[in-house]
């Protein structure tokens, strides 16, 4: 079978069959689908004249605009590899990840010139003017380009796309794919309909939900502002239909007082990953945002996994919301044991994921890389099992488990304890030791104290943790790292010491 035509050379042929049509959104403007395919060939002449081409890397410090899509088409269009980087709030991390990643061209514009780190020696380009130390204007130079047809010179070995990770526990990874690869990853079915609100950063599956989109015919806006009220307001104003969040961000917006007053009519469906999601908020966000709450698992190392549709929510019995859905056509899965015998059918195993949108490897990372990615599988590190039905059941981080009371307990399940509270409306737990002791971040509702007694009395009665176990720290946000998801780090150095002597088990 020959491998499939890159994913540019079929994006770039959409837009110019689409002409006038508006296929980007920012800033409350309209870009056509001709005037958009234009600039990607203007930054494309201009890339290929500065050297830019097969077995180049293109990296940049972006925020969520078309100039940002358009350098990244077209460093794609002219067979360079392109990573839109994270942004960790320290420096040294983000020179660390620039040094690792190790790119032939690094672009930044004037709203991330911030995030520069000093002391960074590879070529730099500007998009915008005024920026200190960086003479090379790459939009200037664009616009001197003629906007005409730039054939592509992709092809399907090479290195197209790498995709950030978290980095919660350090320097982020770079997950990468060829061509190949990522064509698999975004050629998922998408309506012409569709009008997705990307308000995330580009650095993560952001990106793959706007190719998705534009790939199908439909309508992308971007936003560099995920606030609940915000976000809200953007749905209401563009007739959003898709709409993708971290849980954090999707408990935030559920119990925002602005769900009641804008018209969410056009949303189909409001996609959640990234972290654990007790039942008993999902249960939450059915009925406060109606039928469209969708749940996928997935990571940027292996693409998508499994999706529990909108439809799905309603049609499947509520324990459904333990769940992470039905796992998609062609992508392979597995559980093993510890000792890496295969689980047997039903039982809870380490997750191991074979697909063909799955990344190859880490870029320069072989150490992680060697460890992650295993004869064409990759290990995921969570605890998970299918039951009889097919859906997949995700129980958490397998290095965040312990054994309780010859059971197997990990935040997940704490988490959904505290969040059936009546005067909790939000917590996350993190492992806050090697020997077992937790530590619970809980957000009450405004206006209701915080009761540890409570806390721990409902946790000793579902799973047996003595209350000198579980810290509980109480906060008014979860704090979050710059990609939305709860920051493990901060939560564990809030409950190094207890905020109270915690009280005897009951």
């Amino acid at each position: 079978m020959s491998p499939p035509v890159p994913y540019i050379e079929t994006l770039t042929a959409r837009l110019a069959a689409a002409g006038e049509a508006t296929v980007l959104r920012h800033a409350g403007q309209g870009v056509t689908a001709g005037a958009f395919l234009a600039s990607i060939h203007r930054y494309a002449r201009a890339l290929a004249g500065m050297g830019i081409g097969r077995g180049s890397v293109v990296a940049l410090f972006a925020p969520n605009s078309p100039d940002a899509l358009a350098i990244r088409y077209a460093a794609n269009l002219s067979g360079a590899g392109a990573v839109y980087l994270s942004a960790p709030d320290c420096p040294r991390r983000r020179a660390e990840l620039v040094a690792q990643l190790a790119p032939t061209l690094l672009v930044i514009f004037a709203e991330t010139a911030h995030l520069l780190p000093e002391g960074v020696t590879v070529p730099l380009a500007a998009i915008g003017a005024g920026l200190p130390g960086v003479p090379l204007r790459l939009d200037a130079l664009a616009r001197d380009q003629p906007g005409g047809f730039f054939a592509s010179r992709a092809r399907p070995d090479d290195l197209a796309v790498v995709v950030s990770s978290g980095g919660t526990t350090g320097v982020p990874k770079g997950s990468w794919r060829n061509f190949s690869a990522y064509t698999a990853m975004v050629s998922a079915p998408s309506p012409a309909s569709r009008r997705q609100l990307i308000n995330g950063r580009l650095a993560y599956l952001s990106q793959a939900l706007v190719d998705i989109t534009l790939l199908g015919g439909g309508c992308v806006v971007l936003s560099d502002v995920c606030d609940p009220a915000d976000t809200l307001a953007v749905i209401e104003a563009e007739r959003i239909t898709d709409l993708f969040l971290v849980e954090p961000q999707l408990f935030e917006l559920m119990d925002h007082p602005d769900v009641a007053r804008r018209d969410l009519s056009f949303l189909r469906a409001l996609t959640h990953i990234g972290a654990s999601a007790p039942a008993a908020l999902r249960l939450r966000a059915r009925e406060r945002l109606g039928p469209v709450l969708a749940h996928t698992y997935g990571a940027s190392e292996m693409g998508l996994v499994s999706v529990l549709s909108p439809a799905e929510h309603d049609l499947l019995h509520p324990d459904v919301f333990t769940c992470a859905g039905h796992v998609l056509p062609q992508v392979e899965i597995r559980f093993r044991r510890p000792d890496g015998i295969p689980a047997a059918a039903g039982e809870a195993g380490l997750i191991e994921i074979r697909s063909p949108a799955m990344a190859q490897g880490y870029r320069n990372r072989p150490e992680q890389e060697s460890v992650a990615f295993h004869d064409g599988w990759y290990r995921t590190g969570d605890l998970g099992f299918l039951d009889q039905r097919g859906l997949l059941h995700i129980l958490d981080r397998a290095a965040d488990m312990t054994p309780t009371h010859g059971a197997m307990l990990g935040p997940a399940q704490l988490q959904d304890t505290l969040c059936r509270m009546p005067g909790v409306r939000y917590a996350v737990v993190v492992p806050g030791d090697a020997a077992g002791h937790w530590i619970a971040a809980v957000v009450p509702w405004p206006g209701t104290p915080l009761d540890p007694v409570e806390c721990h009395a409902a946790v000793w009665t579902a799973h047996g943790v003595a209350a000198d176990a579980i810290t509980v720290v109480s906060c008014q946000r979860i704090p979050l790292t710059e990609q939305g998801k709860p920051d493990r780090a901060s939560i564990r150095a809030s409950g190094i010491q207890p905020t109270s002597a915690p009280p005897a088990a009951p």
